[in-house]
C-alpha cells in the first residue's frame, strides 16, 4: 500500500462540510479513476491532512485525471473551505503532497 499525504489549511469549522464534499466524491468513480483505496481527513490548529491510501504512487495518476469533470468539481466544491498551505508556491497537487522520509512496517 502506497500512502499520500496532503496539506492544506483550514478552519475547524469547515470539517462537516470538507467531510460532506469527500463523501460526495467519494460516492462516484473518481477514487477509482485515479486509484484511491481509502481516505482518511484529519484537522490539527488550522491545518487539513488527508492521508490517501492507494495500490500505486498517485502523482503521475492525479495529474491524469486533473482535467476530468469529477476531479474540476471536486476541487470547486472544496476551494471555499480549503486553502493551499503556501499560496505563493503552489501550482497543483502536487505542491500539497508531504514527503515521507521515514517508514516502518511491523
Amino acid at each position: 500500500m502506497q500512502y499520500t499525504l496532503i496539506v492544506a489549511r483550514m478552519a475547524p469549522e469547515e470539517a462537516g462540510r470538507v467531510a460532506g464534499v469527500w463523501s460526495e466524491s467519494d460516492a462516484t468513480e473518481l477514487p477509482y479513476l485515479v486509484g484511491v483505496k481509502h481516505r482518511r481527513l484529519f484537522q490539527f490548529q488550522g491545518l487539513y491532512f488527508q492521508l490517501i491510501g492507494s495500490e500505486e504512487r498517485l502523482g503521475d495518476r492525479i495529474e491524469e485525471v486533473r482535467g476530468h469533470h469529477l476531479f474540476q468539481d471536486v476541487n470547486e466544491k472544496l476551494k471555499p473551505h480549503i486553502a493551499a498551505y503556501d499560496p505563493l508556491t503552489w501550482r497543483g497537487p502536487a505542491d500539497a503532497m508531504a514527503k515521507e522520509f521515514y517508514s516502518w512496517n511491523a
